[in-house]
């Protein structure tokens, strides 16, 4: 498989009044198309900064990170926020829905920055909350969904645009074990089925295993540990 996204040494340092935080340190990681990682590690590893980092989020203090061969590192606010929106798609352990806002509106919104129709964007977000199994919940609000419903509606906003890459911030840390299998299976499910790549935070081992690799941080610093697919 070709990657993705290369990573090459790549440091994040924050500053703390005058204390020098360099959380990440000379990280070196490729992510093949197509890849569902587990990114895993203690509170303060990294991990979150990382994904981050990969998702256009944050940018790195130094080192390069290329995604479908462009160097989001050097990109300008704007220019990444563009590509965000174009290529990847977020999954937030509290959800992130707008309470007032239905199930289908809530899909949309990745879409209002788009030049779409209103009908089109009512048809991919059809199109997105059928792929999760909620399309006969398309007129709730989050208020009248669970939690795992309303981490599938999540799921279908993140994917609406179609995004090459769907990066997951501890997706099933506010969920129940049943719950959050049916959630994590849904991600193997885009993976396999959709060819998503799916770059995951977890600090749950069981919910790891849906991943087909597992990256450990540790203070910065990485080990990679192959999982079998």
């Amino acid at each position: 498989m070709t990657s993705l996204v290369e990573i090459r040494g790549v440091t994040k340092i924050y500053h703390r009044g005058r204390e020098r935080i360099e959380v990440l340190h000379g990280i070196d990681l490729d992510i093949p198309r197509g890849d569902f990682v587990a990114l895993m590690g203690p509170s303060g590893s990294g991990k979150t900064t990382l994904l981050n980092l990969i998702g256009g989020l944050d940018r790195p203090t130094g080192g390069s990170i290329v995604v479908e061969d462009r160097r989001i590192d050097q990109l300008s606010g704007g220019e990444l926020a563009a590509w965000r929106a174009s290529h990847v798609g977020f999954v937030f352990q509290f959800y992130n829905l707008l309470p007032a806002l239905s199930a289908q509106r809530n899909v949309e919104l990745p879409l209002l920055l788009t030049d779409l129709g209103a009908s089109e964007r009512r048809r991919r977000a059809r199109i997105a909350l059928s792929l999760v199994g909620l399309e006969d919940r398309a007129r709730h609000k989050p208020r009248e969904l669970s939690g795992g419903q309303e981490q599938r509606v999540a799921i279908a906003r993140a994917i609406v645009s179609d995004p090459t890459l769907l990066v997951c911030d501890e997706p099933t840390g506010d969920l129940d074990r049943a719950t959050a299998h049916e959630v994590l299976r849904l991600l193997q499910m885009l993976n396999r089925d959709h060819g998503k790549t799916v770059v995951m935070v977890t600090h749950d081992p069981k919910a790891a295993e849906y991943a087909r690799r597992r990256v450990h941080l540790d203070k910065g610093t990485m080990s990679a540990e192959a999982v079998p697919a």
